[in-house]
């Protein structure tokens, strides 16, 4: 059994070229679930691996990133209230490389 937590990955970048970087590196990690949030589930040395490489590409001095850990993954039914535009839950499906 794989120990994955589910995060939310929300980002606030000052550059629109760090933007679209940090973006392209939150879809390796993630669910796209809009702008600039991503839903993961993530084992502990890929959370620690995500951090470090936002951390080569973001300025600490102009750019902001919230990583919310909300538990075990397995265990996580995200309850989301959603106005405006319709939205559909990330469901989870198994990819074959």
């Amino acid at each position: 059994m794989i120990d994955e937590r589910l995060y939310v990955v929300t980002y606030d970048i000052a550059d629109e070229k760090r933007w679209r970087r940090v973006f392209k590196l939150m879809n390796g990690y993630g669910r796209w679930l809009q702008l600039s949030v991503f839903q993961c589930r993530l084992t502990a040395r890929r959370r620690a691996e995500l951090a470090r490489r936002l951390e080569e590409v973001i300025r600490a001095d102009h750019d902001h990133v919230l990583i919310l850990d909300l538990g075990p993954a397995d265990k996580i039914d995200p309850r989301v209230e959603s106005l405006g535009k319709s939205f559909r839950p990330v469901q989870r499906s198994a990819v074959v490389i």
